[in-house]
């Protein structure tokens, strides 16, 4: 990688902990590409032989079973994946693949189990990462078990309105397929609980939604701060306020 690159990758929150030889380690071998929109990075069942740094651009992440398929989570940057396959050297859960041309990071899996035991820093900085992905896990468990479909939707709408600024008027940040799978819905049904959610204020054209209404909208969606996560997600790289996959993680770059 260029020189440049390194400095990049080594201000992330996983890696400016870690000792100069542990991150030359990490990177000696590690390749930094763009990807075309419609790549496919990996199938589930694959043996993970990386860790994935998405640094620009979007990730889909999937699952199927008996000619199903599912979006898990839709990843932007800056975001780390299969982390967990990648420790404990298992196959990957779950598929992945670009959703726009996209800038990854791809480090060897042996190398991070080899230096997680000798740099404890390091160490520490994984299982933070993992450790802020199960709680976005629970916080989605509990989404998905204790609401219904027009709850989801009421605090996913909320959760957005409020991570774009407040404003009465945001934008969706995803197509309506992709939305109604990650909240458990078929686009039929999403098509229908948008239609229902005008009797609470809610107006949909097209991917704008506007809120007339939120305190109505509120009384129906019961937001709670052990399910929803509300914050704005700030980039690494950057510093912006970024859009996030729902519901968010609780902390530094995303694991899955």
């Amino acid at each position: 990688m260029r020189d440049v690159d390194l400095e990049r990758v080594r201000a992330l929150p996983l890696f400016c902990g870690c000792t100069d030889e542990t991150f030359r380690t990490l990177t000696t071998g590690a390749f930094l590409q763009r990807f075309p929109a419609g790549t496919t990075l990996l199938l589930e069942g694959d043996q993970v032989d990386f860790l994935y740094v998405l640094l620009d651009g979007m990730v889909e992440l999937e699952g199927t079973w008996n000619d199903r398929e599912t979006t898990l989570a839709v990843l932007r940057p800056v975001s780390t994946f299969i982390l967990a396959a990648v420790v404990l050297d298992a196959d990957g859960l779950m598929s992945a693949q670009t959703v726009e041309r996209s800038d990854i990071l791809m480090i060897s899996g042996a190398a991070i189990r080899r230096v997680m035991s000798q740099d404890a820093g390091f160490a520490v900085a994984v299982a933070q990462e993992m450790a802020g992905c199960y709680r976005g896990l629970v916080r989605t468990l509990k989404n998905q078990k204790l609401r219904g479909g027009l709850e989801r939707l009421a605090n996913y709408l909320i959760t957005q309105r409020l991570r774009q600024g407040g404003g009465a008027t945001f934008e969706l940040p995803h197509e309506k397929r992709v939305l109604a799978s990650l909240l458990g819905m078929t686009p039929e049904n999403l098509s229908r609980s948008l239609a229902s959610l005008a009797d609470y204020g809610v107006e949909v054209h097209g991917p704008s939604v506007t809120i007339t209404r939120p305190a109505v909208l509120e009384r129906l969606a019961k937001p709670d701060p052990l399910i929803d996560n509300h914050q704005p997600v700030t980039d690494a790289l950057t510093g912006q306020a970024q859009q996030e996959r729902w519901p968010l993680p609780d902390r530094g770059i995303r694991a899955a």
